[in-house]
């Protein structure tokens, strides 16, 4: 998913490490009960493992999910937050419910077929109607996914709590970004998240993409570069 992007960055200089979420591409299902501190626990263990002591994190969707369970669990890890097409709130019940729905579908039947559906959801009007290569390859994702990481990460998604507390107490840069035709993360919850981190005095800098909807970093890694360049330039001085 962030293949164009880290190319994009790596052609600018701009250092970029990729992790698998928990039950995606090489990453294993974890044991036990899904949780995003697990897969926030996860991203602090790869960034000690290179010796890194801050990062810049960046997530998309339950990406973002997972980079605010981490500014939670390990701030000092944290040199600057960017949340791309997520929220800070936590699912609703009707939401949370669709979720464990789709997850016990995932684990019988249906299998990857249970997120088939999703993808009118995941792309902006415009990809769907003119980047019909951008279409396919959501489509063979969404094919390709394991059961079982569709149906932990479904699960450890419903469980999240609310994180706007993290944000009102964040004491780096932010970036929120999202994609204007995003009907998944809403300009409301986007602005909701630069109100949150400014509260208290916090930095922080919203961008929207014209013509993407939820997966921006697909639909147009060209604008998700450029702000996620010009957010590591603005937060190391280079």
């Amino acid at each position: 998913m962030w293949d164009d992007v880290v190319e994009l960055l790596g052609e600018r200089d701009v250092p970029t490490i990729a992790i698998d979420a928990p039950g995606a591409g090489e990453s294993p299902v974890p044991d036990g009960e899904p949780s995003l501190d697990v897969a926030a626990d996860g991203v602090a263990e790869v960034l000690e493992e290179l010796g890194l002591d801050r990062a810049i994190l960046a997530g998309l969707s339950m990406g973002g999910y997972i980079a605010l369970a981490t500014t939670q669990r390990h701030r000092s890890l944290v040199a600057g937050l960017a949340l791309l097409d997520t929220k800070a709130s936590a699912d609703p019940p009707a939401a949370r419910e669709n979720r464990l729905r789709i997850a016990d579908a995932a684990e019988g039947e249906e299998g990857s077929g249970a997120v088939a559906g999703m993808l009118e959801k995941l792309l902006g009007a415009t990809t769907l109607a003119t980047e019909p290569d951008v279409v396919a390859q959501h489509r063979a994702w969404l094919a390709a996914a394991s059961p079982a990481g569709i149906a932990w990460g479904q699960r450890a998604m419903a469980a999240r709590p609310d994180r706007f507390a993290v944000l009102e107490d964040l004491e780096v840069p932010g970036l929120v970004l999202r994609g204007a035709e995003d009907e998944i993360a809403t300009q409301e919850d986007a602005e909701a998240m630069v109100r949150a981190i400014t509260a208290n005095g916090g930095d922080a800098e919203l961008v929207i993409v014209p013509g993407a909807g939820h997966m921006t970093a697909t639909e147009d890694p060209e604008a998700v570069a450029d702000a996620l360049e010009a957010f590591w330039r603005r937060v190391t001085g280079r």
